[in-house]
């Protein structure tokens, strides 16, 4: 789902494997909701999963369990 829903007030977190250029991800946590966009464009479409959902992305991404080679 896409929206700003619940994020207006949300403080936005680079990620910290950024280096601290421009092509990053940010993230936002408020209200049960995930946002996630584009540093460079913050004006854009955010990308908004609820909280679960991204909790078992990063599970799956620090678990190797989003190995792309399979």
């Amino acid at each position: 789902m896409t929206g700003k829903a619940g994020l207006g007030a949300a403080n936005w977190t680079k990620s910290s494997f950024s280096s601290g250029g421009d092509n990053c991800v940010e993230v936002a946590f408020a209200d049960g909701v995930t946002g996630i966009r584009d540093s460079k464009v913050t004006q854009c479409p955010v990308l908004t999963v609820t909280a679960d959902a991204f909790a078992a992305f990063l599970d799956g991404v620090q678990g190797s369990g989003l190995d792309r080679t399979v």
